[in-house]
């Protein structure tokens, strides 16, 4: 079936993102095509600059099944594309995806030839038989939405500004694995998560309102604990929740934890009993 197609690595699927993705399925509509969302399974700039290590709003699984609610999703291997030209590309899209319409967002480039102008692009479009697109900027009360926004306000620990611009909660996934036990003597057990991505971008060190969804589809308001416990002494990066009045087993689960706002910073207490009092202030603020 003849497609209509969007590139871009679209880390987070913000409220841009879907923004292109809503005028990628009403041109599609408007011209009998479906809906492609082109995207890489590594981020480009891994590929191209050694050693470079992006911190992601979302792991290739959670992105990819954001993405598939808006359209057809093709996960490409950026190293094996990355020396082709624009219209190399744009060709290769044409053959073998039938892809006949192009939308480009308005700040996306692709190619090795490092074309800069839109309409190069659309140039090429018509030589193969291409329709071209440019999308407009997209902003949100007049505030500009990017995943390079969103990474901002998730490492100043400003979770309702980042919920803002991506749509929804930004989440952590992972799996439950054995702790120290510390929170069941307290007597407030917690669920130490194993992220699934380790390149997560994580938030300032502190205690987080958060919302813990169950593999059963279940969600329940938590404490989340991101930091080292510094009042144990010296340790490890930890992520915790505790969900009050929580008593079966989680360990092995996979869990989704969203984050709703941030609560206090972490700190040391000179007593475990002046944990546990804090402990329970913080549990009143659900």
């Amino acid at each position: 079936m003849p497609r209509i197609a969007t590139i871009g690595f679209f880390d987070g699927v913000h409220l841009g993102h879907r923004f292109l993705f809503a005028h990628l399925r009403e041109a599609g509509s408007q011209r009998g095509l479906e809906p492609m969302i082109v995207t890489f399974g590594t981020h480009p700039r891994e590929v191209l600059r050694m050693g470079y290590r992006p911190q992601l709003l979302t792991s290739e699984t959670e992105r990819v099944a954001r993405l598939e609610h808006y359209g057809l999703v093709e996960v490409f291997d950026f190293a094996q594309i990355q020396k082709l030209t624009a219209e190399q590309f744009m060709r290769l899209l044409y053959d073998r995806y039938e892809v006949r319409c192009l939308m480009m967002g308005y700040d996306h480039r692709f190619g090795s030839d490092r074309l800069t102008a839109p309409e190069d692009y659309c140039r090429i479009g018509r030589k193969i038989g291409m329709e071209v697109l440019v999308m407009e900027q997209y902003s949100l009360d007049a505030e500009h939405v990017s995943s390079t926004e969103v990474r901002q306000a998730i490492e100043q620990g400003d979770i309702a500004r980042a919920n803002r611009l991506l749509g929804y909660p930004y989440t952590l996934t992972g799996t439950v694995v054995h702790g120290r036990g510390v929170g069941h003597q307290l007597g407030y057990p917690t669920a130490n998560i194993a992220l699934d991505e380790p390149r997560k971008l994580l938030p300032p060190f502190g205690v987080y309102v958060a919302e813990v969804v169950l593999p059963s589809g279940a969600r329940h308001r938590a404490i989340l604990n991101i930091g080292q416990n510094p009042t144990l002494g010296q340790n490890p990066m930890t992520i915790e929740v505790h969900i009050p009045d929580w008593t079966r087993d989680l360990y092995d689960l996979q869990l989704s934890v969203e984050l709703i706002h941030f609560l206090r910073p972490e700190r040391r207490f000179d007593s475990l009993d002046e944990l546990r009092e804090q402990i329970a202030k913080d549990i009143k603020m659900l």
